[in-house]
């Protein structure tokens, strides 16, 4: 029974993950990391470049190519870091705007997803995931990962908070 179950969770979160993919294409007109890129840097911590990198699980250069490609586009200013030896990345206002758009359609996206359990359903499924997601052993940096697209405006009560002040870069 448990292999059913676990074939039935992959095949729903490819099916989720597909949509998500679908709908960050359609807000931006990037795919691969750049949504994550902006709801990271849109938690307004100002991560450096390294501390991007290590959470959206980027190389040093495609992480430099892609916060190249986000100041150009007018998304992400470079600011001095609290450590003046590094850089801080922080959202302009062009970009929190897409990063809102972005996060909704996210939502949007899911939601139908959700729409064939009646209310108790999706409360019973809200429960049963906090459940599992609080079970997955996880560092700082892992928990980053996994919230790397996160609405934390929506997310109450959350069961693997990531501090991304703690999450240390992999070496």
């Amino acid at each position: 029974m448990i292999d059913r179950t676990a074939n039935l969770l992959g095949t729903l979160s490819l099916a989720v993950a597909d949509r998500i993919g679908e709908a960050a294409r359609q807000t931006l007109g990037h795919a691969g990391e750049t949504p994550a890129a902006l709801v990271v840097i849109g938690y307004d911590l100002g991560p450096s470049n390294e501390q991007l990198r290590s959470v959206l699980g980027l190389s040093h250069p495609g992480s430099v190519r892609l916060v190249d490609r986000l100041v150009a586009d007018g998304l992400v200013e470079r600011r001095q870091g609290r450590d003046r030896r590094a850089i801080a990345l922080y959202l302009t206002a062009k970009g929190h705007a897409l990063r809102e758009a972005l996060l909704s359609e996210r939502l949007a996206a899911i939601r139908p997803v959700l729409e064939a359990l009646s209310a108790d359903e999706q409360d019973a499924l809200a429960g049963l995931l906090h459940k599992l997601l609080g079970a997955l052993p996880t560092t700082d940096l892992e928990r980053c990962t996994l919230c790397r697209l996160c609405d934390n405006s929506v997310c109450r009560d959350c069961p693997i908070p990531a501090d991304f002040r703690k999450a240390q870069p992999v070496a």
